[in-house]
């Protein structure tokens, strides 16, 4: 390889050295390194992590067949899978190309050699290697979200997590608000990693998973001998989570008969064991979460308004995905790119229609939802793309638009700038280009709209 380190990396796996001789003349403002066979390919593989391949699919000891180019690619990409290969074919190989592409390939030029085709395709693919080098590089360093686990670009989202961030460092109690699948326990989590009791537990407690039966000795405990079974004094989940945090989670399913004794633990921060007559001091810090009106519970009698006002000393309200722009497709690529490593799938991308389709569709389940149906695309789908098909989608139409003129404006391009970064998985450079702009533009009008 050449002595230039910074130049772009490329690999030419190529037994036939007139050939190796005319690549290596042909790309000489790359760092070009050879191999004759699969062997020293590997080698430098791990050597050089090059960026960009070239390998000719006729390698030793099947110089005139596929099989042992189709290995080499295979262990290549799951070695390097973020590699660019272009495989170089023969006329009568074509089957074997698309079988390649097939399995994570970038791209195939066939033979006799084409140089000026060839200068492009991998010119093209060192560019798409290097925008998603910047892209890893931008969700490592957490500029998608401050919040542990929270995937978004929406501004509104954004000013939620600065929130979440300055009720951390807080006792105050949090009754987080949404429907199901919007990531309550995410930003519950949040609340207690961010905060000065991380290194105590935090205990979470389900009141819709629980029967009712079993819920208050499972929040409060019992004494040996309290009821049939009690053969021995065990502490409720209130009493374990002592000096972290209390996650109550669809308190909105928690009994009437309950709500009174949660409410004078609230008020006291003392627990009674069932069949015991001692008070137990907790200091835990609560919240709470629901999917369901609080308000409307309380009118129809199913919620007590003196524990709303307890629970609710402040309340956040979680936006669905349907109101988040740009969050759907964003978290699209975040769970395809999670789901494509636990299943192997070397090289795996959206389609352009299954990119609009997750745009337009509504999203009911939310963030959940997303990830059942990115997962299940990502096992289902033939190839290295993820089609609308695979998704099972359909189209729908977009929400109303503002009054003014000048709403109307500024709301578009937040919304097409928030669109295209999300559509991009949060490169820059690439949403610039998408979006026609310089990349000192489009830092301004991010500044100016409050995105990150």
């Amino acid at each position: 390889m050449k002595a230039n380190e910074t130049q772009k990396k490329l690999l030419v796996i190529e037994d036939d050295p007139g050939l190796q001789k005319q690549l290596r003349w042909s790309f000489d403002d790359c760092n070009v390194a050879v191999a004759s066979d699969r062997e020293s390919a590997l080698v430098q593989i791990r050597r050089h992590e090059p960026a960009v391949v070239t390998m000719d699919l006729g390698l030793p000891p099947d110089p005139d067949g596929a099989t042992e180019g189709l290995a080499t690619l295979q262990q290549i990409l799951a070695l390097a899978p973020d590699t660019k290969v272009i495989v170089l074919t023969g006329n009568q190989n074509h089957e074997n190309a698309l079988k390649a592409i097939d399995m994570g390939a970038y791209d195939f030029h066939q033979k006799p050699l084409d140089a000026n085709v060839l200068n492009l395709i991998v010119n093209r693919a060192f560019y798409l290697h290097r925008l998603q080098k910047e892209n890893y590089k931008l969700q490592q360093t957490g500029s998608i979200s401050s919040v542990p686990g929270l995937v978004t670009g929406d501004p509104g989202m954004i000013r939620l997590c600065q929130q979440i961030e300055r009720l951390a460092s807080s006792d105050v109690t949090v009754a987080l608000l949404g429907e199901s699948g919007t990531g309550k326990e995410v930003l519950a989590k949040a609340l207690h990693q961010l905060s000065n009791r991380n290194n105590k537990r935090m205990i979470a407690v389900n009141c819709a998973a629980i029967p009712e039966t079993l819920l208050e000795a499972e929040l409060f405990g019992y004494e040996k001998g309290a009821f049939s079974g009690a053969a021995k004094q065990t502490p409720g989940k209130i009493e374990t989570a002592q000096g972290g945090t209390f996650f109550l989670d669809e308190v909105g399913d928690l009994p009437l008969s309950l709500q009174a004794k949660l409410l004078r633990f609230l008020q006291e921060r003392v627990i009674e064991r069932l069949g015991g007559r001692e008070e137990i001091p907790v200091d835990v810090r609560i919240v709470c979460a629901t999917h369901q009106d609080l308000k409307t519970m309380i009118t129809a009698g199913t919620f007590r308004e003196d524990l709303f006002y307890r629970l609710c000393e402040i309340s956040i309200q979680i936006p669905p995905v349907r109101e988040r722009m740009g969050d759907a497709v964003l978290l699209a690529h975040h769970f395809k790119n999670l789901f494509r490593v636990k299943e192997k799938r070397q090289t795996l991308n959206f389609s352009q229609d299954a990119l609009d389709a997750i745009s337009n569709h509504p999203w009911p389940g939310n963030v959940r939802e997303i990830e059942n149906c990115i997962k299940r695309a990502v096992i289902m789908a033939e190839g290295s793309q993820i089609t609308a098909l695979d998704l099972g989608l359909k189209s729908t139409d977009t929400p109303e638009q503002p009054a003014t003129l000048r709403e109307v404006r500024e709301q578009a391009e937040c919304e097409v700038i928030t669109r295209a970064l999300a559509r991009v998985n949060g490169n820059i450079a690439k949403a610039a280009e998408l979006l026609g702009v310089t990349r000192p533009t489009l830092y301004d009008l991010m500044n100016r709209y409050g995105l990150k």
